[in-house]
């Protein structure tokens, strides 16, 4: 069984941490994306698995076995990066041996593993080609396969697919997805790309500033976050927040003129909260269905956005000064929490300056506490239960 532990791992250069008191358990072959913006410390996290950076405190283990110190080499684990990095003077067998020929591997054993990674990954026809005959997702197949040859208890993967184009990344994600699955290796994938984590992954570390905000399966991040910062980096287009404040039972906010009743057990009393809430969950009032809607709201079109399947609607107070007016200066500009979002069916007739009446559906309301950021609640029709994090 190879459980992967990160028990408190941290590393610092100079005055920088770059991942603070990692903790993560990942069960014997689950799949786990770690994702967050750009230098928040996930690629670092995955080179302290791989061993290529040393932790400045704290214990990896890899099947029970303290690991910290020891070599990659030692740690028998494979890796993918986004550089596919083939040796292009070698042909595919080559390049897929080449870490089997450096440990000695009886020939027989090397042909067999060989023939089964390519089967798996079904490039059996190009085994005598040079990495240059090859198309760009040929070769990632050639580099995972190089990974599978080796047989690991762990697989590292650092956005393998992102210098790929988007309709070849799409196919490759369920490539990946299958082949994972059929190996039952596990894995730990870095990626930028939420469509990749949500629907890959068994659970997703979500991380931002060297730090752990939330560790659990994606759809529960997206429903359940337990933070500001999940809500808003989980989830395209993202959700929207609405500065407010709880007092008598109700959230008002001053700019939007939203207006929600709030039972009493879920706030202690008044204080300073976000809303937030998803664009699929805010409906044009005389076009909805929802059982759980608030009053409506008036508010104005400020861009409509044709995506195919639905219209992603900006909403912002009525007859508020756009953030696009050059004429305002940037504290009158209405920021990005002053403006809701709505997703329609392409059917409706919507332009911009146009005035209309929407709802909420309090059942995905989401409460955070402005001060600390921390979730209160999740729909107020219920009380919010504990958080996985």
């Amino acid at each position: 069984m190879t459980h992967l532990t990160l028990d408190g791992v941290t590393k610092r250069y100079s005055d920088v941490i770059a991942v603070d008191d990692m903790n993560l358990d990942i069960e014997d072959g689950e799949f786990v994306s770690l994702i967050g913006p750009s230098g928040c410390g996930k690629s670092t996290t995955l080179e302290t698995i791989s061993g290529l950076t040393k932790p400045s405190d704290g214990t990896i283990r890899i099947a029970g076995e303290d690991v910290t110190d020891e070599p990659p080499k030692d740690r028998d684990i494979a890796m993918v990066f986004q550089n596919i990095a083939l040796f292009p003077h070698m042909t595919v067998r080559e390049n897929m041996t080449f870490g089997l020929r450096l440990k000695n591997y009886d020939q027989g054993e090397i042909d067999e593993r060989v023939e089964r990674a390519a089967e798996i990954l079904q490039i059996e026809g190009m085994l005598d080609r040079m990495p240059d005959e090859l198309s760009g997702g040929q070769r990632q197949r050639v580099a995972i396969g190089r990974a599978i040859v080796m047989d690991p208890e762990v697989f590292l993967m650092d956005e393998p697919l992102a210098n790929l184009d988007a309709k070849l990344r799409v196919h490759m994600r369920t490539e990946l997805q299958r082949l994972q699955q059929e190996l039952d290796v596990t894995t730990v994938y870095v990626t930028h790309d939420q469509a990749e984590a949500m629907t890959m992954s068994d659970r997703i570390a979500i991380i931002n500033d060297g730090e752990l905000q939330q560790f659990a399966p994606p759809l529960e991040c997206y429903n359940r976050p337990a933070n500001l910062f999940v809500a808003g980096f989980v989830g395209s287009p993202s959700m929207r927040f609405v500065q407010g404040r709880v007092e008598d039972g109700q959230f008002v906010d001053p700019d939007l003129g939203v207006a929600v009743d709030v039972s009493p057990s879920t706030m202690e009393g008044p204080g300073d909260v976000t809303l937030g809430i998803r664009p699929e969950d805010v409906h044009l009032a005389d076009h909805h269905s929802v059982s759980t809607a608030t009053e409506p709201t008036t508010l104005e079109i400020d861009v409509v956005q044709p995506m195919g399947d639905e219209l992603v609607v900006y909403l912002r107070p009525e007859d508020a000064d756009t953030a696009f007016d050059s004429d305002i200066d940037d504290e009158e500009a209405v920021s990005k929490t002053d403006q809701l979002l709505m997703t329609v069916d392409p059917g409706h007739d919507l332009e911009a300056d146009q005035t209309v009446e929407v709802v909420l559906d309090r059942s995905q309301i989401h409460l955070f506490d402005s001060a600390s950021g921390e979730a209160i609640t999740h729909g107020l029709e219920q009380q919010a239960e504990p958080l996985s994090r």
